[in-house]
């Protein structure tokens, strides 16, 4: 009798010592990015890329109907930006700050394109282009700084094979990107003691609506080409092909975004050219500028300057 009765009770205090078991872990919390000009082409691709991969995305754009395919997207909170407006990235800080998951890092992505001859730009297009490529990474960083550093977190930013390379009627667009670079190198240097990463990833020629842009803005301003120094060039670049089909979706791109976000400790730059030709032209372009620093090096009274 003793021992059936010590079987059952040792039988009941089995369903109890799986109650006092801990529960499970929670699982680990989502890291938030922000992507900025998330309607198109790199931003959307690396929107849709990283909410499939774990992350939480605050993807922003200006328009109405960018917003709400955005918001359509699972793991993904649109929120309505514009860089070049204060007012905006205020909002969108406090937007990020409410959702309570912190940002573990910021991608400026957003940017613009004027091509136009340097002695015949207007200023008021050449100021448009570096609001938006130049000025634009430097509010969003500043206005987010705190929380990168917080989490100690991710900087990157949409640069250009055109930071390395320049070519004629693309002073203003090769400036700016040429820009992104300096600006990349400094704020690495900077934000380094807080354990902060920085890197910006440099594209070659991919789909994308930045060409159809620049079209609409110079048409916007009465371009007619007429009177230019430079008409053939002009009337050639604006009978491009607006939609650059020949060119392939960005996916690569949005690959590099999510490996420096995955990657311990990322690359401080990511060249991606969707094929051999761009990746010659750019490294040729470098080698051939440091050529020129070594050959340029003067000898004055024993010293080189």
């Amino acid at each position: 009798m003793n021992l059936r009765l010590t079987a059952l009770l040792a039988a009941l205090a089995l369903p109890l010592c799986a109650q006092t078991t801990p529960p499970p872990a929670d699982p680990k919390p989502q890291r938030a990015v922000l992507v900025t000009g998330a309607s198109t082409g790199i931003g959307r691709k690396t929107t849709e890329l990283l909410a499939q991969n774990g992350f939480f995305v605050y993807a922003t754009a200006r328009k109405d109907d960018d917003l709400k395919a955005l918001a359509a997207i699972e793991n993904v909170q649109a929120v309505r930006l514009d860089v070049t407006k204060q007012d905006q990235i205020d909002a969108a800080v406090k937007t990020v700050e409410e959702g309570g998951r912190g940002l573990f890092a910021l991608i400026n992505n957003a940017g613009v394109a004027v091509l136009a001859p340097l002695i015949e730009v207007s200023e008021k297009d050449l100021a448009f282009q570096m609001d938006a490529n130049v000025y634009g990474p430097y509010r969003m960083t500043k206005a987010f700084a705190a929380m990168l550093i917080a989490s100690k977190g991710r900087v990157m930013t949409t640069g250009s094979i055109s930071g390395i390379v320049t070519w004629p009627m693309g002073g203003p667009y090769t400036m700016s990107k040429h820009a992104v670079e300096a600006f990349t190198d400094s704020l690495a240097a900077e934000l380094q003691p807080f354990g902060v990463q920085v890197s910006v990833v440099e594209p070659g020629n991919y789909r994308s609506e930045i060409m159809a842009n620049m079209k609409e803005r110079l048409a916007q301003g009465g371009y007619g080409g007429e009177g230019s120094r430079y008409q053939k060039q002009l009337d050639r670049l604006m009978t491009q092909p607006e939609e650059r089909e020949q060119f392939k979706e960005p996916d690569d791109v949005a690959a590099a975004f999510l490996s420096a976000l995955n990657d311990e400790t990322p690359k401080r730059r990511y060249l991606v050219v969707p094929n051999q030709r761009e990746a010659e032209v750019t490294i040729r372009a470098a080698i051939a500028r440091r050529r020129e620093l070594r050959t340029a090096s003067c000898t004055s009274a024993g010293r080189s300057w």
